[in-house]
């Protein structure tokens, strides 16, 4: 079901994409086609009416509607909602692909650790893929419509080869309302661990693996059945809905061609056919179909994933890959490089002109002056060198403590809610006041060390070269 075309755009060229536009089956002309002919038909039988069919006074009226809807056609965030909404979709379907659960890891896990040529090592590895295989089935089936009308009930299953009559016996006495996908698992783990005890697992650390790649396996099947439990809020999917096809109904009003002769803004001209309005239409339901199409790719579209073939593929593989092949190995022999030191594969005369040179690197390219080239005697540039690794000179001794006293006179020149007057040339200043409010105060002269009977205070020693006695 799976639309490729990637080999017609393989490569780059001018109108590369123009050839994809006649291809109809999975096109957004076969999604959008009956949308497209309804509007179109609505909005021509809306002007046909406004032309033919009513009075003047009803067309003075229509045209006052008409004037309004496309007025208010531009308060609807149309292109906001819808392309958040695609993005989140886009998102969300390309998820679900990677979560598809693929048996690959597994069976060469199993096929490199479960050993054993006879009939018992043989059934044990295809049992083990069996159950591996049943497991991805039975998710399958309950979130595809095309696995489940191939595989409608569990008699189906034990006809086609995945479940045994003993083990559909106990399946379905297992009294649980949930998905069974899980039981599958359950069994392989308890098939591996019994190999281990008869031999056929060898060391603990090959189990590890096999239960590791199971583990794998099954959040795989895990994830793809809560994508399909979980969906989009359903909210979301009706304001956009809501939001596009409002849009369009107003528009189916709004943009329709009036008089010219009554001389409205923006209606001169009288085309009949509104075209960048159906283009509009095409692009914005476009998208919207492109959302409904992703939204769940395990349906019967043109672009869901092809969940059957995939069942096919991976059964078939994976008991090639666990029987015929188990312990299948070639005979070694020299390859045709033996003797050659630098081996290179051939090219044919197609791909000869596609050959290219080796990269090296963007440095490479570089190119440099001969006499940018030569390595300069130290000599000449350590002078430099030292003066740009040399560190700043550090301030004189006394240089913070010079600072401290500049400002403990200048603060000791103020008084209370004021500045006093300045003391004549010569006289010695007035002392500050303990605790003046403009002055800094008994306590912070004690801290800049002019504590009341005299002798400096210890700010010369920690302001630079702080000691251990020194630290609060």
């Amino acid at each position: 079901m799976t639309v490729t075309y990637t080999s017609r755009v393989a490569t780059a060229r001018f109108g590369g994409f123009s050839q994809l536009l006649l291809l109809w089956r999975g096109s957004i002309y076969k999604l959008l086609y009956r949308e497209l002919l309804l509007f179109l038909a609505a909005y021509l039988g809306l002007s046909l009416a406004y032309r033919f069919l009513l009075s003047e006074a009803q067309k003075r009226l229509f045209e006052k509607l008409v004037l309004y809807c496309d007025k208010s056609a531009n308060l609807i965030p149309v292109s906001f909602v819808l392309g958040f909404y695609v993005a989140l979709v886009l998102e969300r379907w390309w998820g679900q692909f990677r979560s598809v659960p693929a048996p690959d890891g597994l069976m060469l896990a199993v096929a490199g650790n479960v050993h054993g040529a006879d009939a018992r090592g043989r059934i044990m590895r295809r049992t083990l893929m069996r159950y591996g295989s049943l497991a991805a089935l039975l998710v399958l089936r309950a979130v595809s419509t095309a696995v489940y009308k191939r595989f409608p009930t569990t008699d189906h299953l034990v006809e086609a080869g995945f479940l045994t009559r003993e083990e559909r016996r106990r399946l379905e006495g297992l009294r649980s309302p949930y998905n069974k996908f899980w039981v599958p698992c359950a069994w392989f783990g308890a098939l591996a661990g019994q190999a281990r005890r008869e031999g056929r697992v060898r060391d603990d650390c090959a189990l590890k693996l096999l239960m590791e790649e199971l583990n794998r396996f099954r959040g795989h099947c895990s994830l793809l059945f809560h994508y399909d439990w979980i969906s989009v809020p359903l909210v979301y999917t009706q304001v956009v809905t809501i939001a596009v096809y409002t849009f369009f109904v107003t528009c189916l009003i709004g943009r329709q061609f009036l008089d010219p002769a009554q001389g409205y803004a923006g209606h001169e001209l009288d085309l009949g056919v509104p075209v960048f309005t159906l283009l509009q239409f095409f692009f914005y339901v476009g998208w919207l179909k492109v959302a409904e199409q992703l939204i769940n790719p395990f349906g019967e579209d043109d672009d869901d994933f092809e969940t059957n073939t995939l069942i096919d593929r991976n059964f078939q593989v994976s008991m090639l890959a666990v029987d015929e092949l188990y312990g299948e190995v070639p005979a070694l022999e020299r390859d045709r490089y033996w003797d050659a030191a630098s081996p290179q594969a051939p090219y044919t005369a197609a791909a000869a002109p596609l050959r290219q040179p080796a990269f090296r690197g963007s440095a490479f390219d570089v190119a440099l002056a001969k006499e940018e080239m030569q390595f300069q005697p130290l000599e000449d540039i350590g002078e430099t060198l030292g003066d740009a690794l040399e560190p700043p000179p550090r301030p004189p001794p006394g240089t913070f403590t010079r600072r401290f006293s500049l400002l403990r006179r200048k603060n000791s020149a103020g008084s209370e809610g004021g500045f006093g007057p300045e003391p004549p040339p010569g006289a010695p200043p007035a002392p500050a006041a303990p605790g003046d409010g403009d002055s800094l105060g008994g306590d912070t002269a004690v801290l800049l060390g002019d504590a009341p009977g005299g002798g400096s205070g210890p700010h010369d020693r920690w302001l630079l070269h702080p000691s251990v006695d020194d630290v609060v």
